[in-house]
């Protein structure tokens, strides 16, 4: 089966190695784990997209996650090498959407997580989507 990802709109991927001590009793990876990988691709997108945390914190600006909904299609095991795709599916005034789908060999699907965050000043209140970030999308939501 195809990937469905969309073809408007920056993709930005991600690799990582399955570690021991991610696993649970099973011998797959904690579901846990999961939320770490993928808040380390979205931290890297940011990251390469000119949006690194050090840099949004010295404008007094930080993302917060809102919500987060999971689905878990198939469990990742001990070595794998596992692939994250991260985009920005929609952008507010202050709010955004991302997208991840997770992979491993051929494009074969192990999790997907939408995640809604918010841009805050340092102390939690609410502060504009910086113009520059919502370039990296096409797609609006409300607030």
């Amino acid at each position: 089966m195809a990937l469905d990802l969309p073809t408007d709109r920056d993709i930005h991927t991600t690799s990582l190695k399955v570690r021991f001590y991610e696993l649970d009793p099973y011998d797959h990876v904690n579901h846990t784990n999961y939320f770490a990988y993928f808040e380390t691709a979205r931290i890297e997108y940011l990251a390469d997209s000119g949006w690194g945390m050090d840099i949004l914190k010295s404008q007094g600006s930080q993302i917060v996650v809102v919500e987060i909904a999971a689905r878990f299609l198939a469990a990742a095991r001990f070595g794998e090498e596992l692939t994250i795709r991260t985009w920005v599916s929609g952008t507010g005034r202050v709010r955004m959407s991302w997208d991840q789908v997770m992979t491993r060999g051929d494009d074969e699907e192990i999790a997907r997580l939408q995640v809604t965050a918010a841009f805050t000043d340092l102390d939690g209140r609410p502060r504009r989507v910086p113009e520059g970030f919502a370039l990296h999308t096409q797609s609006t939501i409300h607030p």
